[in-house]
């Protein structure tokens, strides 16, 4: 029998973007790439019962919010599709530091997810907790391979920059008629800057009209959810709305024609901590391997690895025993990255940027900068010289 308490209820600030009734129990929503239209995740979204993760002196604050989080992972079963979670953790609970985060990384893992397939967004309050909690919380958390979120664009700019979260929420106050407000497009426009310069992706909420999305677009914001990609009862696995087109003033004529997607195949990647001996054994075993990429705990991509010229550096004089007990890192060049939504011709400007790497393989990003594929720059030659 749970042990949840069962009083009464509270709405996550931002949750509930409308003042519509829900449904009992969570509801889904999707978080969309504004670019591409394509679904990258999935929202749950649920009321947190009232005083839940308040230190209680008894440590079972934090079980009780782990309890929670498991119970929200189940009530998808039947209908959860394998697309990353992003889950409520109310910050109040960060405060008690009695094993929150193995605690809510054993509760998930027994409901079937993995710390990398969840994003926990930190309810809005956070902005009320000590700066260096919040610092230790989001550590604790990100060690065991949690993503984090801050639920509001009000944290201060210094502790967004310093905690590094993967998403910060931007609240529908400032989404909601952007297009006509200059105030809200530059205050956007500035978080979405803020963000971008350390590694943090914004999610707006409350997105209504296309209108809206083609100004995020403009502002460098590229994920959103909202109630113009689909009703309250949208279940994952479902069709969300389309997304406006870019306008035609925007492209190039060369940029028409296939994405680089069409041309991706899976990538061999190991952690920024693999050895030399680790990448050998891997080039050894499929000889057909181009590359291997290196990335970090967020799946972005930190460097890659050329077959040749590694096997040159590890074959030579000395070059085993210089090499194979030693991190991998030291001998990987700067991924040169392309993203998802980026036509080929595009793409293969960009591998002639560089006239000394031409040929290197591609590595493609999704909306959160993380490796989903390779593309090999003579595919994509062969490819367009057919067209």
């Amino acid at each position: 029998m749970s042990t949840l308490p069962r009083t009464q209820t509270r709405p996550v600030p931002g949750a509930d973007e409308r003042s519509a009734p829900r449904p009992r129990g969570p509801a889904f929503r999707p978080v969309v790439d504004l670019d591409s239209g394509a679904v990258v995740a999935v929202e749950v979204v649920a009321n947190v019962p009232a005083g839940l993760g308040r230190p209680d002196g008894r440590g079972g604050g934090p079980a009780l919010v782990a309890e929670w989080l498991a119970s929200l992972v189940r009530a998808g079963d039947g209908v959860e599709s394998q697309l990353p979670l992003v889950l409520p953790l109310p910050s109040v609970a960060l405060a008690d530091g009695t094993g929150l985060a193995g605690l809510v990384e054993s509760a998930l893992r027994r409901a079937g997810r993995r710390p990398r397939d969840v994003t926990l967004m930190l309810t809005p309050d956070l902005v009320e907790l000590p700066r260096a909690t919040v610092l230790t919380a989001v550590a604790g958390l990100r060690s065991l391979g949690f993503r984090c979120g801050f639920g509001t664009a009000m944290a201060r700019p210094d502790l967004v920059v310093e905690a590094t979260p993967f998403l910060i929420r931007l609240d529908p106050v400032l989404v909601s008629g952007i297009d006509g407000d200059q105030r809200n497009g530059g205050i956007v426009d500035g978080l979405a800057r803020i963000g971008r310069s350390s590694g943090v992706y914004a999610m707006a909420t409350g997105v209504d009209r296309g209108e809206e999305i083609v100004r995020l677009r403009e502002c460098g914001v590229r994920l959103g959810c909202g109630a113009f990609f689909a009703g309250p009862g949208w279940r994952p696995g479902e069709r969300v709305n389309p997304v406006p087109e870019p306008a035609a003033t925007a492209l190039d004529d060369s940029d028409a024609g296939p994405r680089v997607t069409e041309f991706m195949v899976p990538p061999l990647d190991f952690d920024s901590e693999s050895t030399g001996e680790h990448v050998m054994e891997a080039f050894t075993q499929d000889t057909a391997l181009n590359s291997v990429v290196l990335i970090d705990h967020r799946e972005r991509p930190t460097g890659v690895i050329d077959r040749t010229r590694f096997l040159l550096s590890v074959t030579g004089r000395y070059g085993h025993a210089l090499h194979a007990k030693r991190p991998a890192l030291r001998l990987a060049e700067s991924p040169r990255t392309v993203p998802a939504w980026m036509s080929a011709i595009s793409a293969l400007r960009v591998a002639g940027q560089d006239r000394e790497r031409v040929y290197d393989d591609l590595i493609v990003t999704n909306p959160y900068g993380q490796c989903v594929g390779v593309v090999h720059v003579s595919d994509l030659i062969q490819s367009l010289a057919r067209q």
